[in-house]
């Protein structure tokens, strides 16, 4: 995938779900469908949780918007935990197919987003990886034994 393609993608997703996370933290009724406050507290939740939601999706939204394979890595795993949840809380209340199929459609599409952004090394996504630098080459076993013992040991 060209990286031009992969930035719009990620841009697009990262705006759906800054919307998605807007009408979590919207008092009222959205034009995409009723108040979350009332949606959480039918579904079994706290009103409160629709907060932490919309919390976890904004910030994995900002994650997707910033170039590097790091962020957009860390930015779909984090939907993939949030739409799990909205899968799992779909089938457990048998919402509608035209309610739910949001959920399962984009954790698909940030499982796929995910593996396209998989660090080589889990340790890269704890700190950035440094540049390269001059190695010097692993003396072999007999430079190492002359330095330690002399030549005519």
């Amino acid at each position: 995938m060209s990286k031009r393609l992969m930035t719009g993608l990620c841009w697009f997703l990262a705006f759906e779900f800054v919307l998605g996370a807007v009408t979590k933290f919207w008092p009222g009724d959205t034009i995409f469908s009723s108040a979350y406050s009332v949606k959480f507290v039918e579904w079994g939740y706290p009103s409160w949780m629709r907060f932490v939601v919309g919390a976890l999706e904004g910030a994995a939204a900002v994650l997707l918007a910033i170039p590097g394979r790091r962020t957009r890595f860390l930015g779909a795993t984090t939907l993939m935990f949030v739409l799990t949840g909205a899968v799992t809380t779909h089938i457990v209340n048998h919402d509608p197919v035209v309610e739910s199929w949001a959920a399962p459609t984009h954790l698909l599409i940030m499982g796929i987003l995910a593996l396209a952004n998989w660090p080589a090394d889990w340790r890269d996504l704890l700190w950035a990886p440094t540049a390269p630098t001059a190695r010097t080459p692993r003396p072999s076993d007999e430079t190492t034994r002359v330095q330690h013992f002399g030549r005519n040991s």
